[in-house]
């Protein structure tokens, strides 16, 4: 049986993942719905007192997944959508999340998923950009430091690109590393927050634990084993589920987290913070121009884009490792489209 703490909690539609304010709902679309990521990602969203309408597509799966988010108790309305439908999903929304592609399996890095995820997101770029090109878009499907130039640059073509309303979600990394750290420190993740800039792929991830109170009291072996686990937890799940899938559960978390943000800022509240992958100007002499870093959001999507701050030795290292390798995954990206 319940306990009474325990219903009072599944009773609550909002719960620490979602911050909540009554003035402004949206209409959100999920491009991919009914995969690994997209199922969980549509119930939390369903979760979500800042959606007023979820727009669920997939080219199989959607509309019963559809069926079954609809019948839990919050006020949004649900639609699922079918192949042949995708125009009609993105009608009317304002904030389009696309986790849709294949997953990593053992063995595979981000990039061996390019081949087939880049003609999957540029083609669902392609009908944002002629039904709902207004909208912020929010791309999960990896390898992301290739994908959102692919979005990027196919909003070009189309004459609709706003590069303050694309985004690469880079949370899942954000929320590993304030897990991991809580862990090193005996902490609670609440008084763990980190930030991580760069990419969302490997040597990509820089986590800048020099900034955070309990980051910077690690050292030695045991932030070298740390920041290998921020920078390669995705490889610790694709492992242990032993070629049956990849970090779905846990991204779909992100996914919702950085989701309500966007909503948050798009709402008017202030001060509304956290890293994310979009076109920057933090790098953009070498050649670099798209990066993660903490990015204030608001009603036009991007409205204040902070620098990395003070970084320690070895995270300057980190940083150096990064940009050449980010550099080659976003050339990659454009090439594509081009």
């Amino acid at each position: 049986m319940f306990s009474r703490s325990a219903i009072r909690t599944l009773a609550a539609p909002s719960s620490r993942l979602f911050s909540s304010s009554s003035a402004r709902q949206t209409k959100v679309a999920v491009l991919g719905a009914g995969g690994g990521i997209g199922q969980p990602l549509s119930l939390l969203l369903k979760s979500d007192p800042l959606v007023t309408s979820l727009s669920l597509y997939d080219i199989r799966g959607a509309p019963g997944v559809a069926a079954d988010v609809s019948h839990v108790d919050t006020a949004s309305e649900v639609k699922g959508y079918a192949a042949d439908h995708l125009d009609e999903a993105l009608e009317g929304v304002e904030v389009v999340v696309i986790p849709a592609g294949v997953p990593r399996k053992p063995g595979m890095t981000r990039d061996d998923l390019f081949n087939t995820n880049a003609s999957i997101v540029r083609d669902l770029a392609a009908a944002v950009a002629r039904v709902a090109p207004n909208a912020c878009v929010l791309v999960i499907s990896n390898p992301v430091n290739s994908t959102v130039p692919i979005v990027a640059a196919t909003l070009e073509k189309a004459g609709v690109y706003d590069p303050k309303r694309v985004f690469g979600v880079t949370t899942l990394d954000v929320v590993r590393a304030a897990r991991f750290l809580a862990g090193v420190t005996s902490s609670s993740p609440s008084e763990t927050p980190v930030t991580v800039v760069g990419g969302h792929s490997g040597a990509t991830i820089v986590p800048i634990l020099s900034q955070s109170a309990k980051g910077k009291s690690v050292s030695g072996e045991a932030y070298e084993k740390l920041v290998h686990r921020i920078q390669f937890g995705g490889d610790e799940v694709v492992q242990a589920k032993d070629g049956a899938g990849s970090a779905t559960l846990s991204m779909a978390y992100a996914g919702a987290k950085f989701a309500n943000a966007v909503l948050r800022g798009l709402n008017g509240e202030k001060g509304v913070t956290t890293p994310t992958f979009v076109k920057s100007p933090l790098f953009a002499d070498q050649g670099i121009d798209f990066f993660s870093s903490n990015v204030e959001l608001g009603p036009n999507g991007v409205e204040k884009i902070h620098p990395i701050g003070e970084l320690s030795a070895e995270e300057k290292k980190l940083l150096e490792a990064c940009l050449p390798e980010l550099k080659k995954n976003i050339e990659k990206g454009k090439a594509f489209v081009a």
